[in-house]
């Protein structure tokens, strides 16, 4: 099987460089058309130039692709919805979004200012909120679309210093989740990807013999599965150095008590079979949870 995306349109964001980058040349690669998004900011979301964007285009074009830049903010909801409506001038259709761009103020919760934490939520999950926003009805309308968001291990699992930067991760999984239950009947599926990848985002927070193994082109494959034809909905995949994962949010069988044991005192003393994680499930939507209560536990 070959997985390929001729005559298909994509939106990368966050596209100059590292994982955006390496996106756009692998779907371009594909016979995918790409739309190179970038701010061309540093790290910390100051600055912009449509350069670093450009770049990849040249090299995109350089290789017998199509492609076009584009430096609006994922951030500023007018540009980014006269973005879309450019290319469907050009191109006439948006059958791929990957939700990529983000920025990184980290620092202690102690020490991190109101406007660091939410200015981390902006890029990373309302900038994927107006992208998804832009390209949904587009994509409904023509009962195809192909939309991934990008999570991280901080969201999944935590991390110490990155408490803006989790909560917004973790929050993309609960859109992603919601989205693929209203995408479904329009053929849109949308999933979402832990990168685990040496670039500008991670150049300082690991050892330099680790980041070797971990270049952008190791999580590629599992985002370019992600949005392809084939892809599955509703699911987030780890990915990076060699390794794939399938990470999910999961409900133990837990316990099932009548109301005279409904008490403080019984959750502490029942703690850990409520906790046991024999025979958990994965629930498919939220309901899943009410089900299981109102069935029973242990």
């Amino acid at each position: 099987m070959t997985i390929r995306f001729d005559n298909r349109v994509a939106i990368v964001t966050g596209a100059g460089n590292g994982l955006g980058r390496r996106y756009a040349l692998d779907l371009a690669a594909r016979g995918a058309k790409v739309v190179v998004n970038d701010l061309g900011g540093a790290r910390d979301g100051s600055g912009s130039s449509v350069s670093a964007a450009q770049a990849v285009v040249d090299e995109i074009v350089a290789a017998g692709g199509e492609a076009m830049a584009n430096g609006a903010s994922v951030t500023d909801a007018d540009a980014i919805f006269a973005m879309v409506e450019e290319v469907k001038a050009k191109w006439g259709r948006i059958d791929i979004l990957i939700n990529n761009a983000g920025i990184l103020r980290d620092k202690t919760f102690t020490k991190m200012t109101l406007d660091d934490f939410r200015m981390v939520l902006e890029v990373h999950l309302m900038g994927s909120v107006i992208c998804t926003k832009a390209v949904w009805d587009l994509m409904r309308e023509q009962a195809y679309g192909r939309i991934l968001m990008t999570t991280s291990s901080t969201g999944l699992y935590g991390n110490f210093g990155q408490a803006n930067y989790g909560a917004a991760k973790l929050g993309l999984v609960g859109l992603m989740k919601t989205l693929a239950l209203e995408g479904a009947k329009y053929n849109v599926k949308v999933n979402t990807v832990a990168p685990l990848a040496a670039t500008r985002m991670t150049e300082d927070l690991m050892p330099p013999e680790m980041l070797a193994k971990m270049g952008p082109e190791t999580v590629s494959p599992a985002s370019v599965y992600l949005v392809s034809e084939d892809a599955p909905t509703n699911v987030i995949l780890n990915a990076g150095a060699g390794g794939f994962e399938s990470a999910n949010v999961t409900l133990t069988r837990g316990i099932h008590v009548g109301a005279d044991a409904m008490t403080p005192e019984t959750v502490a003393e029942r703690i850990a079979e409520i906790r046991d994680r024999t025979g958990e499930v994965v629930p498919d939507t939220g309901g899943g949870q009410g089900a299981m209560a109102l069935g029973g536990g242990r």
